[in-house]
């Protein structure tokens, strides 16, 4: 096994090295002056099972181009096998026409991977799940709701609720209420635009409760900051956020210092800068991929994974 690591996270990288008792390989990535990136590994590989550790965060782009380029680099230099761990797969949310004339660039990255001699993915809570569907490779697709639902029971809230921030997480919402025994709520939301969202109608009771939103990803902070904003509204006596990938603008600190939102939970599958003034709490996920990078290594399955420990 070998593992390396782009300029994406490479804070996430170590810890999982550190887990696994390896050492990240030596790779130099640098940028000619016209911002062309290159890519030189400096060690032998040839044979060898790697891992690349790349979320596609901010800069998606770049962060993209440089996965794409060191996948390309190592097929050339004779690896065995090659595995993109992609703890946050960017471009997901453009995951279906729903709009004449639009792409549908998941899709379009998932072909790249394939493309750049990538033989297998890794990757966590998906914004769809069909995204597994677009590859023609295996898809390791691992969920960050064990590590969610274990910090939830330590807080031991008193009558919690999960809510849905928009119908498209009912199913994800519904998982966490089963495994923490208690109700569920949705928020149906009309999106104006890319960083403007109308939240209108909530099904469900939430009065006198801890509302706890589950979400997958957020930038902006719209959808949850106008689901709380509702949720307080309807007599939510509490209310925290959980979020898998906190991709967070300036506008949606500003949104979320500004909203009834307690307190917002988070993992670091991508670099999350913790704001003075409001309270984050930073979950890791080096445990769970790393776990599942050593599973995939050794051929064994990582369906256990997915269990509450």
């Amino acid at each position: 096994m070998k593992l390396f690591t782009g300029n994406a996270n490479p804070v996430l990288a170590g810890k999982i090295a550190d887990f696994l008792h390896e050492t990240l390989g030596e790779v130099e990535i640098t940028h000619f002056p016209d911002g062309e990136i290159f890519v030189k590994i400096k060690e032998n590989i040839r044979g060898r099972d790697v891992f690349i550790l790349q979320p596609t965060c901010q800069p998606p782009n770049e962060n993209l181009m440089e996965l794409l380029i060191m996948i390309d680099a190592m097929k050339r230099a004779s690896a065995a096998r090659i595995t993109a761990v992609m703890p946050f797969y960017g471009y997901a949310r453009q995951d279906r026409k729903d709009q004449p004339r639009v792409p549908i660039t998941a899709k379009l990255v998932a072909n790249l991977l394939v493309a750049a001699g990538a033989d297998r993915v890794l990757t966590m809570d998906l914004h769809a799940q069909q995204i597994q569907g677009f590859f023609d490779i295996p898809v390791d697709h691992l969920y960050a709701f064990p590590i969610f639902v274990k910090h939830m029971k330590e807080k031991n809230f008193a009558n919690p609720v999960v809510v849905a921030p928009d119908t498209g997480g009912v199913k994800v919402a519904q998982a966490y209420a089963e495994m923490l025994q208690c109700g569920l709520a949705v928020v149906a939301k009309e999106r104006k635009s890319a960083t403007e969202v109308e939240a209108s109608t909530l099904v469900g009771e939430v009065k006198g409760k801890t509302a706890l939103l589950v979400d997958d990803l957020t930038t902006t902070a719209g959808t949850l900051c106008t689901a709380a904003a509702l949720l307080k509204e309807k007599g939510a006596e509490d209310i925290y956020a959980a979020v898998s990938h906190a991709c967070i603008t300036s506008l949606g600190l500003e949104r979320l210092k500004k909203s009834p939102i307690t307190e917002m939970v988070v993992t670091d599958s991508v670099p999350f800068e913790e704001a003075s003034d409001f309270p984050v709490k930073v979950l890791s996920v080096a445990e769970l991929l790393g776990e599942a990078i050593m599973r995939i290594h050794e051929n064994r399955s990582v369906t256990s994974l997915f269990r509450l420990q």
